[in-house]
């Protein structure tokens, strides 16, 4: 594979024998190879064991598992998109396709802009913004579609200040690049690749983290059709729609159904339904300090944050990132125990049982070391008391006896000056 894989465009799944996920994708990745071949697709589809080929992982930068990767010539496409057929399949024949696909006619137009959400299309002959537009389609072909026309293609009502030009066509819309007002042309694409409101998931949510916006979502229920849950959605849909000159270059609008992803994201459980303004980049969030009643309730919100007068919470300073360990430790440890109580039995319980047992053992075998230390170190001290005691004793002899021989001494000086007296 790794000698021959030029020859051919392979989308492969690098995958790992114990991981779940893994086995999650197992089904789906069968149906999408399925497909492919019915298909006719010049992709081949496999999956390689990233634990027993890690060479080759290694070669093209898997760090975990799944990893699913379009391998085209010299460049290895990743994907990052939702895990299901129908994207993997999109993904798949998108990169695998020509990077600047041309449409030479009306009927081409509108037949290609009615199946994709979201068209870029670049107008016009060979140009210095056309190789910049190339470039970038190399980059970002793993997110969106890219295309060539002239401009007896577009349809009527769009109208070009000047060639050439790069538009996109989104939202029932069209806007068309300006370099002085949008900047760079890469960071404007990815900016604008996304529709102005979406249905947000965990992926997409993700993925917006690279446009550098804000994320404004209301969480809502969509089983629930209650006046407040659509209520909420309303709003956001008219914001995204009727202010976005005003925001769409700082602002991504839509719903999130359910609030488990927002709860792990934020640390804390939000009530439902709500709204909630997100700065992926740096784990900050934004709660209106008051109920919001219409749209000008949401606008004079977003202003706000705009001016730095709402207060934003979370961040990724030092205790923020402490909390968030032991957040995470706590639903990994909550999760295991509610899907498997005796796995999780086993995989905490017998690590702090060993633990407990070392412990136990290294205190025991200090105490007693302790004990044997103490009674020798007495026994040292009755043995030197002994010695010392010892030598006290032939000290007085000695002093008895240097005490005699000076007694005997003076008896004779004694003897000898009676003798001189008489």
């Amino acid at each position: 594979f790794k000698e021959n894989r030029k020859d051919d465009i392979w989308l492969v799944d690098f995958y790992a024998p114990w991981c779940g996920h893994c086995k999650k994708l197992e089904p789906v990745w069968n149906e999408v190879g399925i497909e492919m071949k019915n298909m006719g697709s010049p992709v081949k589809v496999g999956k390689m064991d990233a634990t027993s080929f890690s060479s080759i992982a290694s070669e093209f930068g898997v760090r975990g598992y799944p990893t699913i990767k379009l391998l085209k010539g010299d460049l290895a496409y990743n994907y990052r998109g939702p895990r299901t057929k129908d994207d993997i399949i999109e993904f798949a024949n998108r990169v695998a396709g020509p990077l600047i696909r041309p449409l030479p006619s009306q009927h081409l137009f509108e037949h290609v802009q009615k199946r994709h959400r979201v068209l870029f299309v670049y107008v016009g002959g060979e140009s210095p913004l056309k190789e910049k537009y190339i470039e970038v389609a190399s980059e970002l072909i793993v997110y969106t579609y890219f295309f060539s026309a002239s401009e007896d293609v577009l349809p009527e009502y769009v109208t070009l200040p000047e060639l050439p030009a790069v538009v996109v066509f989104k939202d029932g819309t069209y806007f068309v690049y300006d370099e002085y007002e949008d900047g760079d042309l890469s960071s404007w694409i990815n900016r604008e690749r996304f529709q102005g409101y979406l249905n947000v998931d965990g992926f997409t949510l993700y993925e917006l983290g690279d446009t550098g916006k804000l994320v404004a979502i209301a969480v809502i229920d969509d089983k629930n059709s209650s006046v407040e849950h659509t209520r909420l959605k309303s709003i956001i849909q008219e914001v995204a729609r009727d202010y976005r000159d005003h925001f769409h270059r700082d602002f991504q609008f839509g719903h999130m159904d359910g609030n488990d992803y927002i709860n792990s994201l934020l640390m804390d459980d939000l009530t439902v339904p709500t709204i909630v303004v997100l700065n992926t980049s740096n784990q900050q969030y934004f709660l209106p300090d008051r109920h919001i009643e219409n749209t000008e309730d949401m606008v004079q919100f977003i202003n706000n944050i705009l001016d730095g007068t709402a207060e934003a919470q979370g961040g990724d300073g030092l205790l923020q990132r402490i909390k968030r360990i032991i957040y995470d430790a706590k639903s990994t440890v909550v999760s295991v125990f509610k899907s498997s109580p005796l796995l999780g039995c086993f995989l905490f319980g017998l690590p702090l049982g060993v633990i407990s047992i070392m412990c136990y053992g290294i205190c025991t075998a200090d105490t007693d070391g302790g004990v044997d230390e103490h009674e020798a170190g007495k026994k040292e001290n009755v043995d030197r008391e002994f010695t010392d005691e010892g030598s006290g004793e032939e000290q007085e002899e000695e002093k008895n006896e240097k005490y005699t021989e000076l007694s005997d001494g003076d008896v004779k000086q004694k003897d000898i000056i009676e003798k001189k007296k008489d």
